[in-house]
């Protein structure tokens, strides 16, 4: 089982996804490929409503278009990650462009990934979930002892259980 969701096992509990695109097309594609994988998904058509739809919203994941309108993606990533309320959603940048100076370009705005355009449905479910996955991960408290720690402090004790 590769974790990704798919038509007969959706994501549970449906984690929200927002798609921030400026194309009609693209966004109607994205949102219809991602609802059968049972991701509930929001758009924006530009920067601006995706910075604020990111904090009314509240995803679990953004996918950002880099190249929009007035605000481009990076801008309104940048914005996102200023906001405390919003600065630890991961934001994949989707760009048509597979320049190496994109990418590189959204891991300095803060992007937890890139991915090009056409979308590879599968290599950019991948990426969602290991966003999310990633995400799981920070929000551990970091006081939590680790598995060997647990296992060590542990060793020896026996436990019975009585009927």
């Amino acid at each position: 089982m590769s974790g990704i969701p798919d038509d007969s096992s959706p994501a549970s509990p449906a984690k929200k996804i927002l798609i921030v695109e400026d194309s009609f097309a693209n966004r109607d594609m994205l949102t219809r490929r991602l609802q059968r994988r049972g991701f509930t998904v929001c758009s924006a058509a530009d920067g601006l409503t995706g910075v604020a739809m990111s904090v009314s919203e509240a995803p679990d994941v953004i996918l950002m278009d880099v190249a929009l309108g007035e605000m481009d993606g990076w801008q309104a990533t940048r914005l996102i990650k200023a906001d405390a309320r919003t600065a630890r959603i991961p934001v994949i940048a989707l760009t048509a462009h597979a320049l190496a100076s994109d990418r590189e370009k959204s891991v300095e705005v803060g992007c937890a990934d890139f991915d090009t355009k056409p979308v590879d449905l599968t290599r950019l479910l991948g990426k969602i979930q290991r966003c999310l996955a990633d995400a799981v991960a920070a929000q551990a408290p970091s006081n939590m002892p680790s598995n060997a720690a647990l296992q060590e402090h542990t060793e020896g004790v026996e436990c019975y259980v009585e009927d």
